[in-house]
């Protein structure tokens, strides 16, 4: 069996081929903070796999923030914020979603106000 076919045999979440872009960084008690970007090829509802010039050490905690491509009623900007730790190799990295969650953007909810989970 293929490495390939066996990792996606262990994968609980079905994923899906979204492109978005995302922002991160590493969540360092040193002080020193460590930021990037990059662009999602997938996401589910345990993990996100997303490009990155920046090498990050595998077992890392991060902070990824992605405009979500749903609008809450419409008519409000979504932001998912997640922590996780994060895999890297070649260019790509692969996170497992620890905690999340939902922040407004602009619109008729106060800016920056936690919308309780919506997927999951």
């Amino acid at each position: 069996m293929s490495v390939e076919k066996a990792q996606s045999d262990r994968r609980q979440s079905d994923r899906f081929p979204i492109e978005r872009e995302v922002r991160f960084k590493v969540l360092n008690k040193r002080g020193g903070e460590e930021t990037g970007e990059g662009k999602t090829l997938n996401i589910s509802s345990s993990g996100i796999l997303f490009t990155s010039e920046q090498m990050l050490l595998p077992g890392r905690r991060l902070e990824v923030a992605i405009n979500w491509p749903v609008q809450l009623n419409n008519k409000v900007s979504l932001k998912l914020v997640a922590r996780a730790v994060v895999r890297f190799e070649e260019g790509r990295a692969a996170i497992e979603i620890q905690q999340y969650e939902f922040r407004t953007q602009s619109g008729g909810v106060a800016k920056g106000t936690v919308i309780p989970a919506l997927v999951n």
